[in-house]
């Protein structure tokens, strides 16, 4: 009991800041659903959020982003609370974060920042770590403050090496891009392993589904739910960061690999697009994309809105080999559960269409399933088998391997119609051959 109690007095006190700037676009509702999810990443960085503040701005200062008398104001209430940090809810430049931290003395954090430290402490694998990391370097390296002006390094040589040398800060800078080139060769060596496994199931003919969808709305409680994967699934944001992939079996023989990757989330900061790029190239390469959505969150729609833009971003970025054709989609309406009402709005079907489900309790998630073996079956052949009627293997395989359509008895054959994959098209007329041969 002790040890949580330590824990819990290691928590930083922190204060959470929303400008407003007037002539901005937005809705009464969709600020404060902003200003809301702020505060959950504010919670989500293992943080005492003391208060939330929202502060009007009628023009953008450039140096500090706020007004003279509302930095006067923030000063007194950092002070007031002690606030070990202030979170600000809008991109902040580097000149910018170094006055308001010089003003309020104390640390001051940015959206990107703060998404950044969520990332840094929730990626587990090797590979997720390495893109958090080159994200933050990038991020960082503009934000170096020269607060050891007084440490300037001497350089001993001859001539023109002689005399004052590089500073501390410019070191470390020349640190940070050695680093951030061998982590990005360290990446291109993950794109391409990627790259080698997608293509080695484009040869097997296992089709690719991604899930994807905004933050916390339940794509990892799906994943386990169709998968029985036990991967971490939260009600935090951000739960999920390291792509997962499991092959899922459904009726009829059928097979995918099924793809969790990270959430989007409102102004995605564009270092974090770019360093998940190796995860990211998981959806926009995938056979079939599944969009997760929170029906029991206000903002569904805006949400959907954000994870759209962000996935016809990434194609835009030239990511995808041969062309930026988006993949199709089916859009799974999750937590009825907590949102009864929307199970009579949805239609299902594919590409574009909707099924509602909920991945906690399972109902509708027959529904899904359901819509997978159709859509797998839109992209196989149908044809017509004669087996030997003697011959069970070959019509026991038929059945697990494909749908048989339709069954007839010929004399001593059965006439079979079938859909199934050109790969189990050619198994089954090689075992039926070989039989033939060895006859």
């Amino acid at each position: 009991m002790s040890h949580s109690v330590d824990l819990q007095e290691k928590r930083d006190a922190v204060i959470s800041v929303h400008p407003e700037i007037s002539g901005k676009a937005a809705g009464e509702s969709a600020r404060a659903a902003r200003a809301a999810e702020f505060d959950r990443l504010v919670i989500a960085s293992d943080c005492d959020l003391l208060d939330s503040v929202v502060v009007p701005i009628r023009k953008v200062r450039s140096a500090t982003l706020l007004g003279t008398g509302q930095m006067e104001q923030m000063k007194h209430h950092v002070q007031a609370c002690e606030a070990a940090v202030v979170f600000v809810d809008h991109p902040l430049s580097p000149v910018q974060q170094r006055n308001l931290e010089k003003a309020w003395e104390t640390k001051v954090v940015d959206r990107t920042g703060l998404i950044l430290e969520i990332f840094a402490a929730r990626a587990r694998t090797s590979e997720g770590a390495m893109q958090v990391e080159l994200a933050s370097l990038n991020y960082q390296i503009s934000r170096l403050v020269r607060s050891w002006t007084h440490l300037e390094r001497q350089r001993g040589g001859f001539g023109f090496l002689g005399g004052p040398g590089e500073r501390q800060l410019e070191l470390d800078k020349r640190m940070i891009r050695n680093r951030i080139r061998q982590i990005e060769q360290d990446l291109v060596g993950v794109r391409r392993m990627r790259s080698t496994q997608r293509a080695g199931r484009r040869r097997k003919e296992i089709p690719t589904v991604a899930l994807v969808g905004y933050t916390n709305a339940g794509k990892s409680t799906l994943f386990n739910r169709l998968t029985q994967a036990g991967v971490f699934a939260a009600d935090q944001l951000f739960a999920t960061l390291d792509p997962t992939m499991r092959k899922v079996e459904l009726t009829g023989g059928h097979a995918l690999m099924l793809s969790d990757t990270v959430g989007f989330v409102q102004e995605l900061p564009h270092e974090l697009v770019e360093a998940f790029r190796a995860t990211l190239e998981e959806v926009v390469e995938a056979d079939l994309i599944v969009h997760v959505r929170d029906a029991s969150d206000e903002q569904v729609i805006e949400q959907g809105k954000v994870v759209d833009d962000t996935l016809h971003m990434i194609m835009s970025e030239g990511w995808v080999e041969g062309g930026s054709e988006m993949p199709p989609k089916i859009e799974v309406w999750n937590k009825t559960d907590l949102a009864p009402q929307v199970v009579s709005r949805i239609n299902p079907g594919i590409d574009g269409s909707k099924v509602a489900l909920s991945a906690v309790t399972g109902t509708g998630v027959d529904d899904l399933l359901g819509l997978l073996r159709d859509w797998l079956e839109s992209h196989m052949s149908q044809t017509e088998l004669r087996i030997p009627i003697s011959d069970g293997r070959a019509m026991a395989w038929c059945h697990a391997n494909g749908r048989v359509l339709e069954q007839q008895h010929d004399g001593e054959d059965m006439l079979l119609t079938v859909r199934m994959s050109q790969a189990s098209l050619g198994r089954i007329r090689s075992m039926l051959e070989e039989k033939h041969v060895g006859s």
